[in-house]
Protein backbone atom coordinates (compact mmCIF):
# COMPACT_ATOMS: atom_id res chain seq x y z
CA UNK A 1 0.00 0.00 0.00
CA UNK A 2 1.53 3.18 -0.92
CA UNK A 3 0.95 6.00 1.43
CA UNK A 4 0.88 9.79 -0.16
CA UNK A 5 -0.15 12.80 2.90
CA UNK A 6 -0.59 10.43 5.41
CA UNK A 7 -3.39 8.53 3.37
CA UNK A 8 -2.93 4.21 2.18
CA UNK A 9 -4.06 4.41 -1.17
CA UNK A 10 -5.22 1.32 -2.30
CA UNK A 11 -3.12 -0.90 -4.02
CA UNK A 12 -5.40 -2.76 -6.54
CA UNK A 13 -6.79 0.91 -8.04
CA UNK A 14 -5.92 2.77 -11.21
CA UNK A 15 -4.19 5.60 -10.44
CA UNK A 16 -6.84 8.25 -10.92
CA UNK A 17 -9.20 6.48 -8.72
CA UNK A 18 -7.08 5.61 -5.69
CA UNK A 19 -5.79 9.44 -5.19
CA UNK A 20 -9.29 10.11 -4.68
CA UNK A 21 -8.85 8.61 -1.04
CA UNK A 22 -7.23 11.54 -0.35
CA UNK A 23 -9.76 14.72 1.45
CA UNK A 24 -9.58 17.42 -1.18
CA UNK A 25 -8.81 15.20 -4.26
CA UNK A 26 -11.48 14.50 -6.77
CA UNK A 27 -11.41 13.18 -10.29
CA UNK A 28 -10.18 16.25 -12.31
CA UNK A 29 -7.46 17.12 -9.51
CA UNK A 30 -6.33 13.35 -9.85
CA UNK A 31 -5.77 13.58 -13.09
CA UNK A 32 -3.83 17.27 -13.04
CA UNK A 33 -1.55 15.41 -10.29
CA UNK A 34 -0.68 12.23 -12.58
CA UNK A 35 -0.42 14.75 -15.75
CA UNK A 36 2.25 17.07 -13.65
CA UNK A 37 3.48 14.19 -12.07
CA UNK A 38 3.73 12.19 -15.72
CA UNK A 39 2.61 9.01 -14.42
CA UNK A 40 -0.32 7.13 -16.67
CA UNK A 41 -3.80 7.69 -15.15
CA UNK A 42 -4.35 3.81 -15.93
CA UNK A 43 -1.60 2.23 -13.94
CA UNK A 44 -2.89 0.49 -11.03
CA UNK A 45 -0.51 2.18 -7.97
CA UNK A 46 0.76 -1.53 -7.74
CA UNK A 47 2.60 -0.87 -10.69
CA UNK A 48 3.96 2.83 -9.72
CA UNK A 49 7.64 2.81 -8.78
CA UNK A 50 9.38 4.63 -5.81
CA UNK A 51 10.49 7.59 -8.15
CA UNK A 52 6.89 7.96 -9.30
CA UNK A 53 5.44 8.11 -5.75
CA UNK A 54 7.78 10.59 -5.49
CA UNK A 55 7.14 13.06 -8.50
CA UNK A 56 2.92 12.67 -7.15
CA UNK A 57 4.27 13.27 -4.00
CA UNK A 58 5.73 16.73 -4.42
CA UNK A 59 3.18 17.58 -6.66
CA UNK A 60 0.43 17.29 -3.94
CA UNK A 61 2.75 18.62 -1.69
CA UNK A 62 1.43 22.11 -3.65
CA UNK A 63 -2.45 21.04 -2.94
CA UNK A 64 -3.66 22.01 -0.03
CA UNK A 65 -5.15 18.58 1.10
CA UNK A 66 -6.13 16.61 4.15
CA UNK A 67 -5.54 18.16 7.80
CA UNK A 68 -5.21 21.31 6.84
CA UNK A 69 -7.96 21.85 4.52
CA UNK A 70 -10.22 20.36 7.17
CA UNK A 71 -9.20 22.59 9.52
CA UNK A 72 -8.97 25.90 7.07
CA UNK A 73 -13.31 24.51 6.42
CA UNK A 74 -13.59 24.36 9.79
CA UNK A 75 -12.40 28.03 10.83
CA UNK A 76 -14.67 29.42 7.73
CA UNK A 77 -17.68 27.89 9.32
CA UNK A 78 -16.80 29.44 12.93
CA UNK A 79 -15.93 32.31 11.32
CA UNK A 80 -19.51 32.68 9.90
CA UNK A 81 -21.11 31.47 13.57
CA UNK A 82 -18.78 34.14 15.15
CA UNK A 83 -19.95 36.71 12.86
CA UNK A 84 -23.89 35.49 13.00
CA UNK A 85 -24.56 35.93 9.49
CA UNK A 86 -27.44 33.71 8.23
CA UNK A 87 -24.99 30.82 7.33
CA UNK A 88 -23.62 31.11 10.49
CA UNK A 89 -26.50 30.67 12.26
CA UNK A 90 -28.12 27.92 10.15
CA UNK A 91 -25.03 26.09 11.07
CA UNK A 92 -25.12 26.74 15.10
CA UNK A 93 -28.84 25.31 15.04
CA UNK A 94 -28.11 22.70 12.86
CA UNK A 95 -30.09 23.40 9.86
CA UNK A 96 -29.90 23.77 6.20
CA UNK A 97 -28.19 26.84 4.97
CA UNK A 98 -28.88 26.67 1.14
CA UNK A 99 -32.05 27.85 1.21
CA UNK A 100 -33.72 24.11 1.03
CA UNK A 101 -37.12 23.44 2.72
CA UNK A 102 -36.95 22.06 5.94
CA UNK A 103 -40.59 21.08 6.51
CA UNK A 104 -40.93 18.04 5.19
CA UNK A 105 -37.07 16.89 4.61
CA UNK A 106 -33.81 17.90 5.71
CA UNK A 107 -33.59 14.62 7.67
CA UNK A 108 -29.72 14.49 7.23
CA UNK A 109 -29.21 18.09 9.25
CA UNK A 110 -31.87 18.01 11.67
CA UNK A 111 -30.92 14.39 12.90
CA UNK A 112 -33.78 11.52 14.03
CA UNK A 113 -37.25 12.65 14.46
CA UNK A 114 -38.49 14.13 17.56
CA UNK A 115 -41.80 13.19 18.09
CA UNK A 116 -43.80 15.72 20.08
CA UNK A 117 -46.95 14.72 22.02
CA UNK A 118 -50.39 16.79 21.22
CA UNK A 119 -52.04 18.79 23.64
CA UNK A 120 -55.20 16.38 25.35
CA UNK A 121 -58.46 18.44 25.56
CA UNK A 122 -59.95 19.39 28.39
CA UNK A 123 -62.84 17.08 29.07
CA UNK A 124 -66.68 18.74 30.35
Amino acid sequence: MARIAGVDIPKQKRGVIALTYIYGVGKSRAQKILENAKVSEDTKVSDWSDDEIGRIREVIAAFTIEGELRSETQLNIKRLMDIGCYRGIRHRVGLPLRGQRTKNNSRTRKGKRKTVANKKKATK
